[in-house]
């Protein structure tokens, strides 16, 4: 069975690139342009990892990962922020909501993703 990902970012380069390299590695992946979308999405389809902008339409990273704490099925569901920025406080407090890990998009690497999405699903 494939290990399903639910990208959650609006950048359809970001988009593109990460869904690419995924698929490549053999994983199923789904995209939401948005945080409602995203929330949406996670509870129809239980994916076993999401990646999560920060900044986006609707509902950003921080929201999204609020309302993943407050559903039992949700909060258990490993995240990776996608940071604009990497400022610690961003990272504190993504960590705070629960997120595994995080990426830079200023520093980004399709085969760091690879790396951390293995490191929290195999």
């Amino acid at each position: 069975m494939k290990k399903k990902i639910l990208l959650i970012e609006d950048e359809e380069l970001m988009v593109t690139l990460l869904q690419r390299k995924l698929v490549q590695d053999g994983y199923e992946v789904s995209v939401a342009k948005n945080g409602e979308d995203g929330l949406r999405l996670m509870r129809e389809m239980k994916p076993d990892l999401v990646l999560l902008d920060i900044i986006m339409p609707k509902k950003g990273g921080f929201e999204v990962m609020e309302e993943m704490q407050k559903d039992k099925d949700l909060k258990e569901i490993p995240v990776i922020v996608i940071s604009n920025s990497g400022q610690p406080v961003e990272i504190d407090k993504a960590q705070k909501l629960g997120a595994s890990d995080w990426l830079i998009k200023t520093e980004f690497d399709p085969q760091e993703v690879v790396d951390k999405v293995k490191k929290q699903i195999g």
